[in-house]
C-alpha cells in the first residue's frame, strides 16, 4: 500500500494547544512548513475553494498539503500558494468530528483533511494511523464511513462530485 507524505504549511494562527498538526509533527508524522517556497511542488493542496474534487484518480502523487491555518483567513492564504505549482483540490462532503466544529460540514481540521484525502486516496490503513493519535479521532470515520468508501470507489474528480450530491 502506498504511504503518501503529508505536509502542513504552518500559518501560526492556532490555538498550540488544540493545533492537530503540530500533534501530528510529535509523532513525526508530518513534516511542517512555515515557508511557502519550502512545499513540494507537484504536490496535491487539499484547498477547499478548489475547481477540482480531490479523487482516487489523483493516487499517483506521492505528497499531499494542508494548510494549517484559522477558517477565517482561509480566502486570503489560498491564493497566496497560488504562484506555487501544487494540484489543489477540495475535498468532497463530510463532516467534523472534531470538539470544535463537530457535526458540521467542510469544517475538518487538518487531521480530518488528511485522513479524508489517505481514505480517498486508497491508504485507509494511514487514514486510521494518523486519527489514533486523538481521542475524538475514530469518531471521524464513523461519521464519514459510507461517503468515504463511496468517494474511494469514484474514477475522478466528476464521480466525486456526483456522490457528494446525493449526501448533499
Amino acid at each position: 500500500m502506498k504511504e503518501f507524505r503529508l505536509h502542513i504549511y504552518h500559518a501560526r494562527q492556532c490555538d498550540p494547544k488544540k493545533c492537530t498538526g503540530k500533534r501530528l509533527k510529535k509523532f513525526d508524522l508530518v513534516r511542517l512548513h512555515e515557508k511557502i517556497n519550502s512545499l513540494p511542488k507537484g504536490s496535491i493542496l487539499l484547498d477547499p475553494l478548489a475547481e477540482k474534487a480531490l479523487s482516487p484518480a489523483d493516487g499517483e502523487i506521492s505528497d499531499i498539503i494542508v494548510l494549517d491555518c484559522s477558517w477565517n483567513t482561509v480566502e486570503e492564504i489560498f491564493p497566496k500558494l497560488l504562484r506555487r505549482k501544487l494540484q489543489h483540490r477540495a475535498l468532497p462532503y463530510l463532516l467534523a468530528s472534531n470538539p470544535v466544529n463537530f457535526g458540521k460540514p467542510f469544517k475538518m481540521n487538518s487531521v480530518e483533511a488528511f485522513a479524508a484525502a489517505l481514505y480517498i486516496l486508497g491508504n485507509k490503513d494511514q487514514a486510521e494511523n494518523i486519527l489514533s493519535k486523538f481521542r475524538w479521532g475514530h469518531t471521524f470515520l464513523e461519521l464519514n464511513r459510507e461517503p468515504l468508501e463511496d468517494y474511494s470507489k469514484a474514477n475522478n474528480s466528476e464521480d466525486i462530485i456526483q456522490i457528494q450530491n446525493e449526501y448533499i
